[in-house]
């Protein structure tokens, strides 16, 4: 077969870390790059599954350009990343997937719309917004500071945003692909808009701390009724204004400025104590802490440098058992509520088995039994 070598250039630079070397792990992509030999169909069909691309864009008479379906807001050192990996593709195309399926059951049972979707404009109050969106979900402060532990909180959060009609997914790999990890370094969440099926991507790969502010985030991101991939970078200064608006909600949100001023009244302006009391992350209560004026920009440089450690997830012990039911995971993955209507779909008989399957990511009938008893539905 002809192979344009610079599509298998494109090829091998666009894998992710995990794939490794394309060119060490095929030796023989080097002889098809330089034209010294040919691949045979059968070859190429082993090399696109190695690169996770689609063999038929190997074909092509020069390389594709990979576009995101959805605006991209990521920021590092205020440079927009440019190359998507196939792990963030891949993840979004299947969110988008599940919206285009839960948008037409929402709409065939006649379903209210989502009472976030498109309440705000860029030019709304952040704080007046934050309030609204308390108001819509719940999940106070006094919630917040009940939660046994950031884990629990999380949770609630979640649940919370599930409830006012958000499909809220959190996951760290391609689907059930535990090979194929999601890198909270080259995105922490999105969110995709609709009116009757808006959809928030939490990356579960980022810290737990971390997790709290991009749910808010994304959140912030459906208030306005627009769909973003986002960073929540909570120490930049020159971002996208949408983005800085959306930061500005989500930590209006979790650490209303109120509240924050009596705490500091009660316990100082220990950075650490207050955010293990509101169960948020240290770099979001730094920010507070600059926003209503506690500490100026210089103190907030100097001690983001030391407590943006709580951002690094810890390296992982091997000899750990992860623990937990891989189920559980899966809801979580593919949120709660959309599990719920897609099994519900099935039992009517309006979803083939086989559809419900492949959009909840199970490989047979025991297997969606088991993630029905998670969600309250009987197989």
């Amino acid at each position: 077969m002809k192979i344009s070598p610079e599509v298998l250039k494109w090829a091998c630079d666009r894998a992710t870390p995990s794939v490794g070397d394309l060119r060490g792990r095929h030796p023989k992509v080097a002889a098809w790059i330089n034209g010294d030999a040919e691949p045979t169909l059968r070859q190429l069909e082993v090399f696109a599954r190695a690169a996770r691309v689609a063999v038929g864009y190997l074909f092509l008479p020069e390389p594709p350009e990979e576009n995101l379906p959805i605006k991209d807001l990521r920021t590092v050192r205020s440079q927009q990343v440019r190359r998507p990996s196939p792990d963030l593709l891949d993840t979004i195309y299947a969110c988008q997937q599940r919206q285009v399926w839960y948008g037409e059951y929402a709409r065939r049972r006649h379903l209210p719309r989502c009472p976030l979707s498109r309440i705000a404009a860029i030019e709304s109050s952040p704080k007046s917004v934050a309030m609204e969106l308390e108001r819509i979900i719940g999940f106070g402060v006094d919630e917040r500071r009940a939660a046994s532990d950031l884990d629990a909180a999380f949770r609630m959060f979640a649940d919370c945003a599930e409830s006012a009609g958000v499909l809220v997914m959190v996951g760290g790999t391609v689907g059930p692909n535990t090979k194929r990890l999601l890198n909270p370094d080259e995105f922490r969440g999105f969110a995709l808009a609709d009116d009757i099926a808006p959809i928030v991507f939490v990356n579960s790969k980022d810290t737990k701390a971390a997790r709290m502010f991009t749910l808010a985030h994304e959140l912030a991101h459906i208030c306005l009724g627009e769909s973003a991939l986002s960073d929540a970078t909570l120490n930049a200064t020159a971002q996208d204004k949408i983005e800085v608006w959306c930061n500005r909600v989500a930590a209006e949100y979790l650490v209303p400025a109120a509240a924050l001023s009596q705490l500091v009244k009660q316990m100082g302006n220990d950075v650490s104590a207050l955010a293990k009391e509101l169960n948020v992350s240290r770099p979001v209560i730094l920010r507070r802490l600059l926003d209503t004026g506690v500490i100026d920009r210089d103190q907030f440089d100097r001690l983001y440098a030391v407590h943006v450690a709580s951002y690094v997830q810890p390296p992982k012990d091997p000899k750990k058992k992860s623990g937990g039911s891989p189920y559980r995971t899966l809801r979580r993955r593919v949120s709660p509520l959309f599990a719920s209507a897609v099994i519900g779909s099935a039992l009517e008989g309006e979803t083939l088995f086989t559809e419900a399957f492949r959009l909840l990511e199970v490989k047979n009938r025991a297997s969606l039994g088991k993630l029905a008893e998670l969600v309250g539905h009987e197989v």
